[in-house]
C-alpha cells in the first residue's frame, strides 16, 4: 500500500534557478513556506552525484516529513532511499518502477492525453503529472498547453490526483485549483523567487483559502 502523500504544493527543483544559492537551502526555505512534496530533476549530474544529492535532500526532509520523488531515475530512487519517483511516459514504466521500489513508494507519472490518464489508473501510479497548463520556459520539450479548460476534463475521465504543472504562480493558482487540481506542481514560482519561503507561503495561503471554502 502506498504510503500516505500530499500534492498540495509540490516543489520541482531547478538549480539553474537557484541564482547561485544552495539547493538545499532553496528546499529548506520552500517547507518552512509550507511546499508538502519535493521532486528532485536533475538533467546533468553524473548518477553518483544525483545520488549523493537526493540523500542529503532526503536527509532535510525527513523530520518535517515531506516526501522526496525523483525524476524520471528510478535507480537514483532506490539508491538514495527515496520515497518515490516521478515518470515521464518514456521512463521505465510505472509498473517495472513498482516492482522495483515496493508497494508503499510513490509513484507519478506525466500524461499529456486524456486517453494516458485512463490507462494510468491500471499502470500502478499513484498521481498524474499535467502539463503544461500554461506555456512554460521551464520545460522546452513540454506539449501544447493545457489550459484550465483541459484540465477541466482530465479530472472527469480519472479519479486519480492530479497534480498540475506549467507556468503556475499565485496569480493563476486559485484558477487552476478550480479546474480540478488537487494540488500545483511549480518550478520557477520558488525556485527563482529572491526569498523562496515567501513565495511557498503565498502559494500555500491560496491553497489553503481554497480548500477551506470548497470543503
Amino acid at each position: 500500500m502506498t504510503r500516505p502523500f500530499d500534492l498540495r504544493l509540490y516543489l520541482i527543483t531547478d538549480r539553474d534557478l537557484a541564482a547561485g544559492r544552495f539547493l538545499e537551502d532553496v528546499v529548506a526555505a520552500a517547507v518552512r513556506g509550507g511546499v508538502t512534496a519535493v521532486q528532485l530533476r536533475e538533467k546533468r549530474l553524473a548518477t553518483a552525484a544525483f545520488i549523493e544529492t537526493a540523500v542529503r535532500l532526503k536527509s532535510l526532509l525527513a523530520p518535517s516529513r515531506v516526501p522526496l520523488l525523483i525524476n524520471d531515475r528510478v535507480d537514483v530512487a532506490l539508491a538514495s532511499g527515496a520515497d518515490g519517483v516521478h515518470l515521464g511516459q518514456s521512463d521505465a514504466p510505472p509498473e517495472e518502477a513498482r516492482r522495483i521500489l515496493g508497494p508503499d513508494a510513490i509513484i507519478g507519472l506525466s500524461v499529456e492525453n486524456p486517453a494516458q490518464a485512463v490507462a494510468a489508473a491500471n499502470r500502478g501510479a499513484d498521481y498524474l503529472g499535467v502539463g503544461p497548463i500554461f506555456p512554460t520556459p521551464t520545460k522546452g520539450d513540454a506539449g501544447p498547453a493545457w489550459g484550465p479548460e483541459g484540465l477541466r476534463c482530465l479530472r472527469a475521465a480519472t479519479a486519480l490526483p492530479l497534480a498540475a504543472i506549467g507556468g503556475l504562480n499565485a496569480a493563476n493558482a486559485a484558477a487552476v485549483l478550480a479546474a480540478g487540481a488537487d494540488g500545483l506542481a511549480v518550478v520557477s514560482a520558488i525556485m527563482a523567487a529572491s526569498d523562496p519561503e515567501a513565495a511557498a507561503r503565498e502559494l500555500r495561503r491560496i491553497i489553503d483559502a481554497f480548500q477551506l471554502q470548497n470543503k
